[in-house]
């Protein structure tokens, strides 16, 4: 069942047109070491198209729900060229932590909602750090602004760009040495994912330390 809404998923994202500057794309084309991809979770519908037009030939991981939905994200992940790792998505537990530990030791690169996956939106959690810090791994800090858009109804006011709209894409590296210090790291990257996604109100996204 999944198989025709995952190829129309492919082509809805082949249709966007992507709008960034060289040093964006910089960013994003980052290959020498293994990175993590951390976005906000009402911009999940970019990171298969993110990781198919400038990662291509580098496997990518995302961490899903052991439960029984997590069993059919993964089925849905794989036809969108995703790859998953299954654990305990709320609170990074340690099973979880060290599959995502082992997987950027493999060579790979994972990708994190820092507010899923039940929000608050744009509540950075401090799970988020946990990985990165333990293998000393760069952050691609992806922002995206919408031209044309539909938001559903969920925690997340999730993103729906149009087909053939026009997104534009930001991204950053936040260097392994800048999340040395956790409360420090953890302020800087939710000041970066604010300022790369302007819709994320201040008043609306606290930060947890």
């Amino acid at each position: 069942m999944l198989w025709p809404f995952g190829f129309l998923i492919r082509l809805w994202g082949m249709s966007l047109r992507f709008d960034l500057a060289p040093s964006d794309r910089q960013a994003y084309t980052k290959r020498d070491v293994p990175v993590a991809m951390v976005l906000w979770h009402n911009r999940l519908f970019l990171a298969a198209e993110i990781v198919r037009r400038f990662r291509a030939g580098r496997p990518a991981y995302a961490l899903v729900s052991a439960s029984q939905d997590g069993a059919w994200l993964t089925a849905f992940f794989s036809l969108a060229g995703l790859r998953t790792v299954r654990g305990s998505s709320s609170r990074l537990g340690r099973e979880a932590a060290s599959a995502l530990v082992d997987v950027l030791r493999a060579g790979h690169d994972i990708g994190i909602t820092p507010d899923g996956p039940r929000g608050p939106c744009y509540e950075l959690k401090p799970g988020t750090v946990i990985v990165t810090r333990r293998t000393r791994t760069p952050m691609l800090i992806i922002g995206a602004e919408f031209e044309s858009a539909w938001r559903l109804r969920s925690w997340d006011r999730f993103y729906l760009p149009k087909p053939f709209s026009r997104v534009r894409m930001h991204c950053e590296v936040l260097p392994a040495e800048q999340m040395a210090d956790r409360e420090a790291g953890t302020r800087l990257l939710h000041d970066r994912l604010r300022a790369l996604n302007p819709d994320s109100d201040p008043e609306s996204a606290p930060i947890i330390l």
